[in-house]
C-alpha cells in the first residue's frame, strides 16, 4: 500500500519527536503523532484505531503536512475570524444566567440551554450551537442547581436595612462583659430529607423511609465570637421549651453581664411567658433582637443548620429517631470539640 507521508530522513523523524515532546497542547500533539505513524509506515486504519480519531482525520492532517510541511499541524481556528466567546459575551451571559428569563421577556420560568442561546442571539447578534453554550456556561462558572424559596421582607429596604446595620454594629462592639448569640430552631425528621448525591451511570440510589414520619426539634444558640453551640431538644415547639433555652444560656454564661439573643420573627420568641420571664433577676441579663421578619440568610446558625442536614439527616437511614438523635448529638459535639481547638475569633 503506497505511503500516504512522504518518506522522511532520520534527522526529521527525530525533530518530530523532540516537537512532540515538549507540546502540551492535547489537538497539536495527536497530530504529531498521526504523522509519526504514518512516516514509521503504520496503515491509515491502524494509526487512527490507536488514537481514536477518524479515518478522515488522519487523512486531513496527512493532507495538510504533505502540502505545508510542519506548519500545517498548527491549530488553524485563528483564521475562521473573531471568537464568538470572548470577554464581551461570557460577561453579558454572566448577567443573563444570574438573572430569571422573565426578566427578558420569556413566558417560560428557567432557563434552557436552548433558551440561553436564543436570548444571548437576541442581544449580540451572535449565533452559537448548543453544545458551545454548554463550553460558556462551564467557562462562567455556571451550574444547575436548586432555587432556594423565600419569603419577602414586608419592611422597607431602608428599615430592614438600619434594622440589620444595629445587629452587625452590636456584634463588632461587644464589650468583654457580653455576649452575644444567634439563635433558632430547626426540624428533625424521622423520615430523610432527600437531597443530591453523586451516582454512577445507570444508577438511581435509593433511599428507605420508615412510613410513619416523627419530628424532634432543636433550640440552638450560636456565639458570635467562638461559634460554640449550645442546644435544647425538643418534642414540641412552645415558649417553655424556647424559655429552656434562654435558661441554659444564663446558666452558661455565669460571668457574662449582660447576654444578647439575636433572632428570628417566630412568634414563641416572644408571648406572654417570655416577656415576664425577662422580668426575673436572670432574665434581666438577657436581650432580645429580632431581625427584619422572613431574612433567613442573616442569621449565622442557619448556616450550621444547614451543615447539620448535610451531614446528619439529608438521605439518612436511621430506623428509628432514638438512633437519628444519637447521630445528631455527636455530630453537634464533634462540631464544638473542633472548633474550642481554634483560637477565638469573632465567628459573625
Amino acid at each position: 500500500m503506497t505511503a500516504i507521508v512522504q518518506h522522511l530522513r532520520y534527522s526529521a523523524k527525530q525533530h518530530l519527536l523532540r516537537q512532540l515532546r515538549h507540546c502540551h497542547a492535547a489537538g497539536l500533539k495527536t497530530r504529531y503523532l498521526i504523522i509519526i505513524n504514518l512516516v514509521n509506515g503504520r496503515p491509515a486504519g491502524a494509526t487512527a484505531d490507536a488514537l481514536s480519531v477518524g479515518r478522515s482525520t488522519v487523512y486531513a492532517v496527512a493532507q495538510r503536512f504533505r502540502t505545508a510541511g510542519e506548519a500545517g499541524l498548527v491549530d488553524r481556528r485563528e483564521e475562521n475570524g473573531p471568537r464568538k466567546l470572548d470577554e464581551r459575551y461570557l460577561a453579558m451571559l454572566y448577567e443573563v444566567v444570574r438573572s430569571d428569563p422573565t426578566d427578558h421577556g420569556w413566558r417560560r420560568p428557567t432557563w434552557t440551554r436552548e433558551l440561553l442561546r436564543e436570548a444571548m442571539r437576541q442581544k449580540t447578534g451572535v449565533r452559537v450551537h448548543v453544545a458551545t453554550m454548554s463550553v460558556a456556561l462551564r467557562r462562567i462558572g455556571a451550574r444547575r442547581g436548586r432555587p432556594k424559596p423565600i419569603g419577602g421582607c414586608p419592611w422597607s429596604p431602608q428599615a430592614k436595612r438600619r434594622r440589620l446595620r444595629a445587629i452587625l454594629r452590636l456584634v463588632a462592639q461587644l464589650r468583654p462583659d457580653e455576649v452575644a448569640v444567634y439563635a433558632d430552631e430547626v426540624d428533625i425528621h424521622l423520615n430523610p430529607k432527600i437531597g443530591l448525591d453523586w451516582m454512577v451511570r445507570g444508577q438511581q440510589k435509593k433511599v428507605p423511609t420508615p412510613g410513619q414520619n416523627q419530628k424532634r426539634y432543636l433550640a440552638g444558640a450560636q456565639d458570635t465570637r467562638t461559634g460554640e453551640l449550645i442546644w435544647m431538644e425538643g418534642e414540641k415547639k412552645n415558649s417553655l421549651w424556647f424559655l429552656r433555652l434562654l435558661w441554659e444560656l444564663t446558666q452558661h454564661y455565669r460571668q457574662a453581664r449582660v447576654i444578647h439573643v439575636i433572632l428570628d420573627n417566630f412568634s414563641i420568641h416572644d408571648t406572654l411567658q417570655v416577656r415576664v420571664s425577662l422580668l426575673t433577676e436572670q432574665g434581666r441579663r438577657l436581650r432580645l433582637h429580632p431581625l427584619p421578619p422572613y431574612c433567613p440568610d442573616d442569621n449565622r446558625i442557619e448556616r450550621t443548620w444547614e451543615d447539620l442536614h448535610a451531614n446528619v439527616t439529608r438521605n439518612h437511614k436511621c430506623r428509628d429517631m432514638k438512633q437519628l438523635m444519637r447521630n445528631v448529638r455527636v455530630w453537634l459535639r464533634r462540631r464544638n470539640y473542633e472548633l474550642a481547638k481554634k483560637p477565638r475569633q469573632v465567628a459573625a
